[in-house]
């Protein structure tokens, strides 16, 4: 098992397959094309299924390939193939904005995906066009509405931005009630390319909950929940919604997951700096065993917490499309 010194077990994954994306989301991305890595930079398809194979031995279960937005790789459904061949795997998912799934959803089926999270932060074409400098958003209904067809598992992240969000609430409580869709919201984290993050603009999940209820009713707590996120639901039963207080209640003491970013560094923790040079080791003549100690030496010297809700915090250096979500 990887295990850190304070004993938290990592039983979970995130692999980035690029840094490219077909958005600007506000949140993550500059509003022009920034300096994208060389695609000779990039992990191959051989390197990502070896490290993730290396991983699944010891101990992990959970793998969700992220990016940017993991479907501009040409030909993913073949990555996701010979993933969920790896025995040990409990799941395996995909992080995706939604604007490509239509057109792939059925070879990512094939090859045997079945659990897949949206990025999704509004749901009219004008905010949608605000949050992310570009339009489409029929394209992404349209591939949840497709994958729900198939009897995927799927499930709406939206980031909470104040003077933003708030006008959404109603919205996004009719469309879980209409389609028992989860959605969860995930607080702005610092991770912006813009630089342009603070405190004030973090709409907290506390007020989130509070809006929900004075809009829809009240929220109960669900018994069991699918951690990071606390999950509640209308009382009627219809309808979940999930939080994720990354900043203002950050659940570092119970963090499971690690990083492997599109260009093959390491990151015990999403707030961190490198933890390790996985692609020097993938293109050398390293053999699993010294790729597996470099990876359990990673998670041992992983920090009790990442220190966004305190003096310690110190912004990272990469912004969220070039670690991966």
């Amino acid at each position: 098992m990887l295990i850190d010194s304070f004993g938290r077990k990592h039983t979970s994954l995130r692999v980035s397959v690029t840094d490219r994306c077909n958005l600007r989301c506000t949140y993550c991305m500059p509003a022009e094309t920034p300096d994208y890595q060389d695609r000779c930079e990039i992990l191959t398809f051989e390197e990502i299924e070896r490290f993730v194979r290396i991983a699944v031995g010891l101990g992990v279960d959970d793998v969700r390939f992220t990016g940017g937005e993991p479907l501009v790789r040409a030909e993913l459904h073949k990555l996701v193939r010979d993933v969920v061949r790896i025995e040990g795997l409990r799941k395996v998912s995909l992080t995706t904005n939604g604007i490509l799934l239509s057109a792939q959803l059925a070879d990512l089926f094939s090859a045997g995906l079945r659990s897949i999270n949206v990025s999704l932060d509004a749901l009219d074409e004008e905010s949608f066009r605000t949050a992310t400098r570009r339009g489409g958003l029929q394209k992404v209904l349209d591939g949840i509405a497709a994958a729900r067809e198939l009897g995927m598992s799927v499930k709406i992240n939206a980031i909470a931005l104040r003077g933003f969000t708030e006008q959404q609430i109603a919205a996004f409580g009719d469309f879980t009630r209409e389609t028992n869709i989860p959605i969860r919201f995930i607080e702005f984290m610092p991770l912006d390319t813009d630089g342009k993050w603070d405190p004030q603009s973090v709409l907290t999940g506390a007020e989130i909950l509070d809006r929900f209820a004075k809009i829809m009713g009240p929220l109960a707590p669900l018994e069991t929940n699918d951690s990071p996120a606390t999950d509640y639901q209308f009382r009627d039963g219809r309808g979940t919604i999930g939080i994720i207080p990354s900043v203002s209640e950050p659940f570092c003491g119970t963090c499971n997951r690690f990083r492997l970013t599109a260009d093959g560094q390491l990151r015990n923790c999403l707030f961190g700096a490198d933890s390790a040079d996985i692609r020097a080791l993938l293109r050398s003549d390293a053999d699993d065993n010294t790729i597996a100690a470099t990876i359990r030496h990673a998670i041992a010297e992983k920090k009790a917490g990442h220190g966004s809700d305190d003096l310690s915090f110190v912004r990272p250096t990469r912004p969220m499309y070039s670690i991966g979500g």
